[in-house]
């Protein structure tokens, strides 16, 4: 199962166990049951602290293990292979079980061991999905904190009879004692804060009681870290608030364009730069949605910013980056089977369409890649193009039309996804050349129109362009003195990571130019 090298590597962190742990396995007579036996005995001898026995219960899901501390009743369980992107899942699983302590902040800690009641988590996952091992990984270590929460991560291309059953058509997918419980990429902090109610008002009253700053980015992605990093470097107090750091990256699969690196994952760069921004003395605030922008009364006085728990942040300049969002069909159907068949992202929720048929809308680069990934995956994808033509690279294009299981439709303009007994059944659209209807019959519906600025909180505050975009001048000032934006919500044309690096480095960079030029005193200001 493992090659040589990741064998050694394991075996390094193996090392790091501090109790013994035990290793649980339930095998049936499958394929994966022989694979599954294949890992868990490469596993067993890379360190005395690990032990191996089989199952006896019939109460569990085949083939599937658990990993139990000795002597306890803390303990997680996979139910599948955890390979593929939930390998570092497993790795942690191992780690954590085994007594080596998390890096999640103290306070997090805390507020997990303080929970009460009892938690039984079933977490649905797909081996192509970036966004899964977040939430399987903070359920696991949740799991070991805490011994009423017990988490069991499942591979739903494994358990497909279950996944049908319960109608679970997108991961991850949370369920809590039984019942749906969430859905989507949720960070530790944000599952925490989900399951302790008082939470939001324990945050409002800290980020109030925090002092004026002299930068304030708002948006937590490449732009909004790099700002961060730009402005904490020349001394100044710097805050950040995001509502998830990284924002969409998270959500992208294969990165090729990011100059110097060949090749990453969007959940890797998302940490990487997380753990930049850390190196500098930043004031890091996630899950902090913006609501309203007060402006400064003049030059160099503070400008407010109220955060939708009830919360105040002040700063004397901000720095605007709260970049994008998947833009909606809004056609009938679209929000009512969302996650019922309705998707945005491909790689998490593809293999659960596995043999079926699906749509994919839209004929630009993002929407030609996700119709020759599913190629692989499902029984047939028909991919919709608004235009009288698609506007994907030319290779792209050639690569999609070589594929047999793959039918073009342009001029098509999408008018209902259609469901029956809650879940997705077809579409139909409109052929915009000669004005006649069409139904297809299909299981899932891939949306890939592009992006749409997370921008409305700012309307009538600042200015912004006729698509939401804030405008922007070349030293990425906003119609605010003080207020500078950077990043997918402004006009600067050409969406890209590292042209959103660059953006957030001058914002910063005009930020700091600006206090220089605007030095006042703030008690001098306020008795004026």
């Amino acid at each position: 199962m493992l090659d040589a090298n990741i064998k050694e590597q394991l075996k390094a962190y193996m090392d790091k166990l501090q109790q013994p742990i035990e290793l649980v396995a339930a095998y049936d007579d499958s394929k994966k049951s022989q694979e599954l036996r294949e890992l868990l005995e490469e596993l067993e001898p890379m360190s005395s602290k690990i032990s191996l026995r089989t199952e006896e219960s019939n109460d569990v899901r085949r083939p599937s293990f658990a990993i139990n501390r000795v002597g306890t009743d803390i303990g997680v369980r996979f139910a599948g292979i955890p390979m593929g992107h939930e390998f570092t899942s497993l790795v942690l699983a191992l780690l954590q079980v085994g007594g080596h302590p998390s890096k999640a902040s103290q306070d997090v800690i805390e507020q997990i061991q303080s929970l009460e009641g009892r938690f039984e988590f079933e977490t649905y996952f797909s081996l192509s999905c970036q966004n899964c091992p977040d939430v399987v990984q903070a359920l696991n270590l949740m799991s070991v904190l805490n011994p009423n929460i017990k988490n069991t991560s499942i591979d739903g291309a494994l358990f497909q009879d279950e996944v049908e059953q319960r109608e679970v058509m997108a991961v991850p997918s949370v369920y809590m004692n039984g019942e749906p419980w969430g859905q989507g990429r949720m960070t530790l902090e944000e599952i925490v804060a989900k399951l302790d109610t008082s939470s939001s008002e324990k945050d409002a009253e800290k980020i109030n009681q925090k002092d004026t700053f002299e930068v304030l980015v708002i948006g937590g992605g490449p732009a909004g870290a790099s700002a961060a990093i730009y402005a904490a470097r020349k001394g100044i107090s710097t805050g950040i608030a995001a509502e998830r750091f990284g924002g969409q990256v998270a959500d992208t699969m294969g990165i090729e364009n990011l100059i110097s690196v060949p090749y990453t994952e969007g959940p890797k760069l998302v940490s990487a730069m997380e753990q930049h921004v850390k190196e500098y003395d930043v004031d890091i605030m996630n899950m902090q949605r913006a609501e309203k922008l007060i402006p400064a009364s003049r030059p160099g006085m503070p400008h407010e910013v109220r955060l939708e728990n009830g919360a105040t942040l002040k700063a004397r300049s901000l720095v605007l980056s709260t970049g994008a969002r998947w833009r909606q069909m809004g056609v009938p159907g679209e929000e009512e089977y969302r996650n019922k068949g309705v998707a945005y992202c491909p790689h998490c929720d593809g293999p659960l369409f596995k043999g079926k048929r699906v749509a994919v809308i839209g004929g630009g680069n993002s929407g030609v890649e996700a119709a020759i990934d599913l190629a692989g995956i499902v029984g047939h994808v028909t991919l919709i193009e608004f235009g009288a033509e698609m506007r994907a690279d030319e290779v792209l294009q050639k690569k999609l039309r070589s594929l047999k299981n793959v039918e073009i439709i342009t001029s098509g303009q999408t008018t209902e996804i259609t469901g029956e007994n809650g879940k997705v059944n077809g579409l139909n659209y409109t052929d915009r050349k000669s004005g006649e209807q069409h139904h297809i019959s299909l299981e899932g519906v891939f949306v890939q129109i592009g992006l749409v600025p997370n921008t409305e909180w700012l309307k009538g505050d600042i200015e912004l362009s006729q698509h939401g975009e804030i405008i922007v001048n070349d030293r990425n000032e906003t119609s605010i003195p003080g207020v500078f934006a950077a990043g997918d919500a402004t006009t600067v044309p050409y969406k890209q990571i590292v042209i959103s690096m660059g953006e957030g480095s001058k914002a910063a960079l005009s930020a700091f130019d600006f206090l220089i030029r605007n030095s006042v005193d703030e008690s001098e200001g306020e008795a004026a």
